[in-house]
Formats: structure tokens, sequence, C-alpha cells
């Protein structure tokens, strides 16, 4: 029973090896992984870093990097440390851009899979609502949405939600619709099962792979799409982002130049991260490219 036992996480732990791998041969993946993970730990770390608010006045305005101990980035025009608006902006940047891609996912897997399955009048139905959507530029109604609810941290993630799920769509059910004649799929309607059943345990899980490396530029794009909306005004005002920090310094460029500069470097690494780990994954996870030993 032991060995029973020990053989499927054994299997497991060589598939996630093999896993590693394949994408460790990809240098720039290996990069983007650091910066994410340094991006992230400095989010988790922000309370103990900078305690104080990062609306906090805690220095006179206009202080340049390094010109005082304690303040490695400067301050911006009402005497707000930099650093503390960055690491705290971190976390709202990183909440934004990944719980609206879960909505994202969570709309475009259940439409892509309901209209590759079924096919039919359905398909058309649910394609033509997608190709609505796709009609509208995406920033466009990012900023109609928010500005109909109000700007806020919820109405900016069901914002970029909305907008987003339409290539998750149209990419679900193109794979529903080479996977749902396939021989596994049919010994599951012999076998009895429901549609729902082979829905979410057949096909489903053999989509994961273009879905994950999609995620990971998606949340990349939602986290330009909360700087632009914070940069024209429509962040949430009561909390601290990147996109508002280039905001409230757009007026002040010339004058001291780091305000605008560091957030633009944050989103910057940040945004590269992302591709360059979704590039790693998509060499990872496609098993074309594996048998070729890339």
């Amino acid at each position: 029973m032991s060995t029973a036992a020990a053989s499927p996480r054994s299997a497991q732990a060589q598939a996630f090896r093999d896993f590693w791998k394949r994408f460790a041969r990809n240098k720039g993946a290996v990069v983007g992984v650091v910066i994410l993970l340094a991006v992230v730990v400095l989010a988790a770390v922000a309370p103990l870093i900078y305690p104080q608010s990062p609306w906090s006045m805690v220095q006179r305005p206009f202080l340049p990097p390094l010109a005082v101990d304690g303040f490695l980035f400067g301050t911006d025009t009402l005497g707000r440390d930099i650093g503390a608006g960055l690491v705290h902006g971190a976390r709202i940047s990183l909440l934004v851009g990944i719980v609206s891609t879960v909505v994202a996912l969570t709309i475009g897997v259940t439409i892509g899979a309901l209209a590759g399955y079924y096919g039919g009048l359905l398909d058309d139905a649910l394609m033509r609502f997608t190709e609505f959507f796709q009609t509208i530029p995406n920033f466009a109604l990012a900023i109609v949405l928010v500005a109909i609810f109000q700007p806020s941290i919820t109405s900016v993630i069901v914002a970029i939600g909305i907008v987003s799920w339409p290539p998750v769509a149209r990419l679900v059910r193109g794979e529903f619709l080479s996977l749902r004649s396939r021989e596994f799929v049919q010994a599951s309607v012999v076998l009895g099962q429901s549609n729902l059943q082979i829905i979410t345990r057949q096909i489903l899980p053999n989509t994961l792979s273009p879905v994950i490396v999609m995620a990971s530029l998606m949340i990349a794009q939602a986290i330009l799409l909360e700087s632009s909306l914070s940069f024209l005004g429509l962040g949430d005002p009561n909390t601290m982002s990147w996109g508002y920090m280039i905001g409230a310094a757009r007026t002040v460029i010339r004058q001291a130049w780091w305000m605008s500069f560091f957030p633009g470097v944050a989103i910057l690494l940040t945004v590269l991260a992302l591709n360059l780990v979704g590039e790693g994954l998509n060499d990872a996870l496609n098993p074309r490219l594996a048998r070729k030993g890339r």
C-alpha cells in the first residue's frame, strides 16, 4: 500500500522537476520570477518597512532622493515618503492585477466552455456577445464602468475583469472545440457522465496550460490598466497606488523628477517580469516545445 501511495507522489514530483527544467532553460523567465518574488515580498512586508501611512507627511516637500537619511526615494509635494508609497502601492497593484484576472477568468472560461462544448445556437449567441465586448476599446470601456460605479478598488477590479474576459473565452472555446470529439470524451459519454462532469473533469483540465499562460499576461495588463485609471484620477482616492503617484507628479515632473520616475520603474519592472514569466510558462507547458527539447 505504501508503494502504491508513494508512486503518485513521486510521479508528481518528477513532473514538477521536468517542468522546472524546461522553465529554467528560459533565463529571462528565471529573472522574471526573481523580480516578481522581490515585488511580492516587498508588498508583504510593507507594514514592517514603513509602518506609517503612505499618506503621512514625514518631511519637507520636494526632498530629493538620498538627501536625508531614511528617505531613499525622497518626498512628494506634501512631504510624503515616496518609498512608503512604492511598497504600499505594490500591494494595491498586485491585488487589483490578481483579483481582476480571477474575475476575467471566471467569466471567460465559463462562456468559452459552454460555447465550445455545446456549439450550435448557443455557441453563435455567446460568440456574438463576446464580439460585442471586443468591438469596444478596453480602456474606454473601463473608464465608463469606473465612472458609473464611482472610483473604488472594487469598481476598478470589476471594470478590469469585465473588459479582460473576451480573449479568454475565445481561447477556451477553441480548446473545447478541438477536445470535445476526442476518445476520452466519448468514453466519458458512454460511461454515463453528465455534461457538467465532462466539462469540469475531462475537458477543462486539458485546457489549463494555455489559460495559465494567458493569466500571467492578463495580470500585467490589469496592472497597467489600474495605473492608467489612477493616473486619470479614477482610482480609489483612499488607497495609494503606483498610477496615483505618477498622476500626482505629472504637474511637477520638471521640478521633482523622482516622484514619477520611481513608480514608473516599479510598473515597468513588474509588468516586464510578468511577461517574462508568461513566456517561460509557455515554453514549459507547451508539449510540442517540450518534445523539441526547448
